[in-house]
This record gives C-alpha cells, structure tokens and sequence, in this order.
C-alpha cells in the first residue's frame, strides 16, 4: 500500500515539473505576446504580423504589402489579410522552411505606428470616394 502511495506521487511530481519546465521554456523562448514581425517568404512575399508558433507556425493579425506600379505617387500599400476579396480567416500557416527572414518591428516604425492607430486600415474620409476594392495607404516616407 506505502509502494503504490509513493508511486502515483513520483509520477504526479514528474509530470508536474515536465509541465512547468515546458511553460518555462516556451517562455523563454518564443515570447507569447511579441510584437508586429516582418516575414519574408521565398516566394517575394512580405507579411507582417504577430508570429506564433504554437499550434502551427504562422501568422495572426496579419498584413501583406501590396506594390502597384500603376501608382505613381506611392505604388506601396498595406491590406489587411482577412480583408481580401477570398476572405481568409486571421491567421497565415507557413511553411517555416519557406521562411528567408523575419525581423521584429520597432513600435515607433510608421507601419507599427499606422496598424496602431488604424488596425482595420480604413482609408482616411479623403480617400473613400475611392472603390471599396482598394486597400489602405500609409506608407509614404515622411517628409
């Protein structure tokens, strides 16, 4: 009877330290709550988001970076993902070997700056008389 007492309380003490060296670690190391991060992806695309890893790698609040040549004045702009007229949900799975770089986004940046501010990229009253189909711009160089 004393055996089996002390058997079920070493395999509740073990498993109660694997989950505390787990939670630890994961902290340790991935941060839960980080800040906006650049992904760029083999395939030219850039992303910007909060990265997580668990459950999959992968994006949520996600942005993509839009180029369109056809404007002159600023040809960059920002969309939010799930804004897209196939309307995905909020988060971006990747392929981490697809993955070239990433980088952290300094919370003074004007894109973090912007996404604050504006987190569902609504254009500015001056820009609504544009199609409904056009993303937000906020990317300009400051002058």
């Amino acid at each position: 009877m004393k055996k089996i007492k002390i058997k079920y309380l070493l395999i509740a003490v073990i498993v109660l330290l694997a989950i505390i060296v787990t939670i630890i670690s994961l902290r340790w190391l991935k941060p839960w709550d980080g800040g906006l991060r650049a992904v760029y992806l083999r395939t030219g695309d850039l992303y910007f988001g909060k990265l997580t890893h668990f459950p999959s790698f992968g994006l949520k609040q996600v942005y993509l970076l839009r180029i369109d040549n056809t404007r002159q004045d600023n040809p960059l702009s920002i969309q939010q993902f799930s804004k897209v007229f196939w309307g995905p949900k909020d988060f971006l799975s990747i392929n981490p070997q697809e993955v070239v770089w990433t980088a952290e986004l300094r919370s003074d940046s004007q894109l973090a700056e912007l996404i604050a501010q504006n987190p569902e990229l609504i254009p500015p009253l001056s820009q609504q008389g544009v199609s409904q189909d056009k993303e937000a711009s906020g990317i300009a160089p400051k002058k």
